[in-house]
């Protein structure tokens, strides 16, 4: 991966070499009782090849903050964020506002678009006129660390 650090997100590029994957058993891992190992089937995987839709057109991002921790996105949390897909309402996006990027849900409506927040303690942001506001991407998928 390349990282482009930003001051409030670090972005990262996927890498697609034929090293990027690891080993993946392809058998549901028991949250019951464990079943019998002979039964795992081993095989190769890359993460990006299943989260990256758009090679050209996606990025990783750090999630830093807790403004979205009701939406499951929390501070150092990973997005996969897709570039050439539409904004729309109630999606999740990876915005640019005044010179910082943030990352909210977008919310349209007929009095305008709001960025909004998933955690009670932070206010929705109205867009304006006023704004430097670009949508940059979109986030598709999240990764966590446990």
């Amino acid at each position: 991966m390349i990282r482009h650090i930003n001051k409030t997100l670090t972005f990262f590029t996927p890498d697609f070499s034929e090293h990027s994957e690891t080993v993946f058993f392809d058998t549901g891992i028991s949250a019951g009782f464990p079943s019998p190992a002979e039964d795992f089937k081993e095989e190769r995987l890359s993460l990006d090849n299943i989260l990256v839709k758009n090679k050209l057109a996606t990025f990783y991002a750090r999630v830093s903050g807790q403004s979205m921790i009701d939406a499951g996105l929390d501070d150092n949390d990973l997005l996969v964020i897709d570039r050439s897909l539409e904004p729309a309402h109630n999606r999740i996006a990876v915005c640019f506002l005044d010179g910082e990027f943030t990352v909210k849900r977008l919310r349209v409506e007929k009095d305008g678009v709001w960025l909004q927040p998933e955690n009670p303690n932070y206010e929705p942001i109205q867009i304006t006129e006023e704004n430097d506001f670009v949508i940059w991407g979109i986030v598709t998928n999240v990764i966590k660390k446990v």
